[in-house]
C-alpha cells in the first residue's frame, strides 16, 4: 500500500533525527496522510511536520516542508536530518556559528 510505504520512509526519518537528540513521531491522522512531527527538546517551539509523497512530475518520493515545498530525497535520510536539524536549531546557536572563525569548532 502506497500509504504503508510512505509512513516507512517516515520512520526512517524518525529514527535518523532521534539519533541525533531531536525529538520526531509518525503521526497517522483518520482523515489526512501520515506525518512527522519534529521538535528540538532544548526549545520545544521549534517544530515541524514533514510530510512524504511523490513529486508531481514524477514517481520519486520526497520529505516535504509543511509549506508545501520539496524538502529532500526520500533514500538520503541522513540528508533530511541535517536540513531540520539545522531549521530547528536556535537562531542564537545558528548566529554563534556563523561568527566562528574558520577552522574553529
Amino acid at each position: 500500500m502506497v500509504t504503508d510505504r510512505r509512513v516507512g520512509y517516515l520512520r526512517a526519518l524518525e529514527r535518523e533525527l532521534d539519533a541525533r537528540g531531536l525529538v520526531a513521531r509518525v503521526v497517522r491522522t483518520r482523515s489526512g496522510p501520515a506525518f512527522l512531527r519534529v521538535v528540538n527538546p532544548a526549545a520545544a517551539s521549534l517544530a515541524e511536520d514533514v510530510t512524504c509523497a511523490p513529486a508531481p512530475e514524477s514517481h520519486d518520493h520526497y520529505f516535504w516542508w509543511s509549506w508545501g515545498e520539496r524538502m529532500h530525497r526520500v533514500d538520503d535520510v541522513g540528508g533530511a536530518a541535517v536540513k531540520l536539524a539545522h531549521v530547528l536549531q536556535p537562531l542564537d546557536q545558528r548566529s554563534a556559528r556563523a561568527m566562528r572563525p574558520a577552522g574553529r569548532p
